[in-house]
């Protein structure tokens, strides 16, 4: 027995010799998985990103990343809180998340208790159709066909208040529940007159949108931007670059964050795996970039920026470590 002990002790040290990892017995592999959305929108590009970027920069952990593809922050919010724990860390909008920490809002009828590890990439928000419509103003959406979002997607939460704020329910018009690629085909074929997407700029949705059809991108009025912004955390203007969209835009286009993308954990998930998982991100973040533009909201103005939902301590811990929280 000690025989056996002995050797096994000597492989262990050249097995950590070799590759930088010990065999200790006790040390079990943990699974790490990241809710995103449906394709179409920036979570899922994003999210795969941070999992490759996270799983290969953390192996001395012997943690295993991986996304799982929802329907979006809605479900997320619920898988994180709920008694499997079936996912670690999701990303989400921040309007949502706003709503659900506090249990307001007809999705949530009681606090859900979620908290924020990293801030990311403006969700800015588009509402898109065919120049042919004649549709130029959110007004103008009154009586028509409106793709809103995947069915149960929370989308909801922030297109209700920016409708309000222009003095349009969802009772005006037509509500069409569907995803962002969808939505495309939907104008396309005439069984939509207007449709919102959202996400990190170039959303790719968007993108094809843009590259097949002619397409116009619906203004919002200011003095209504304006109110949102006052009266929500999560609502801030966004200048969309020319260059972002080329075959719709001359000039910059005005509009609005509409919950950024950030990403979320239970409150009662571990501090220190929330804490190791910030840290690799953050140390990482240039890799990120490479995999989606969105990576470049991992910096010190931004990634511990609050959009409402209170900071998990384990994120604040490493925040505090690089000197970037601010109480």
């Amino acid at each position: 027995m000690k025989f056996i002990t002995s050797y096994l002790s000597i492989f262990c040290f050249i097995y950590a010799l070799i590759f930088g990892v010990g065999c200790d017995s006790t040390s079990k592999r943990r699974h790490v998985s990241i809710g995103t959305a449906p394709i179409g929108g920036a979570f899922a590009p994003v999210g795969n990103a941070i999992a490759d970027v996270v799983g290969r920069n953390i192996s001395e952990k012997n943690w295993e990343v991986a996304t799982t593809s929802t329907k979006g922050t809605q479900e997320n919010i619920r898988l994180l809180v709920s008694e499997d724990g079936e996912i670690e860390f999701a990303l989400a909008n921040a309007a949502i998340s706003y709503f659900a920490v506090r249990g307001e809002g007809a999705a949530w009828k009681t606090e859900h208790p979620i908290r924020s590890v990293m801030t990311l990439a403006p969700n800015v928000g588009l509402f898109v159709t065919p120049k042919s419509t004649g549709i130029r103003s959110i007004a103008d959406l009154k009586g028509k066909r409106v793709v809103v979002g995947p069915a149960g997607a929370g989308f909801e939460h922030f297109l209700r208040p920016i409708l309000k704020a222009h003095g349009v329910t969802y009772e005006d018009f037509n509500p069409l529940n569907d995803i962002y690629t969808a939505a495309v085909s939907l104008l396309a074929d005439g069984a939509a007159d207007a449709a919102f997407m959202g996400g990190a700029v170039p959303t790719p949705a968007v993108k094809q949108a843009t590259s097949t059809q002619d397409i116009f991108f619906i203004p919002l009025d200011e003095t209504a931007k304006q109110s949102l912004v006052e009266q929500y955390p999560f609502f801030y203007p966004v200048t969309v670059p020319v260059d972002a969209y080329k075959k719709v835009l001359t000039e910059p286009f005005e509009t609005m964050n509409v919950g950024s993308m950030h990403i979320i954990t239970a409150e009662n998930a571990d501090e220190d795996m929330v804490y190791n998982f910030t840290k690799t991100l953050y140390e990482h973040r240039a890799e990120v970039v490479k995999a989606h533009p969105a990576g470049k909201a991992i910096n010190e103005k931004n990634a511990a920026k609050d959009v409402g939902t209170p900071f998990h301590p384990g994120a604040i811990r490493f925040y505090k470590e690089i000197g970037i929280w601010s109480e």
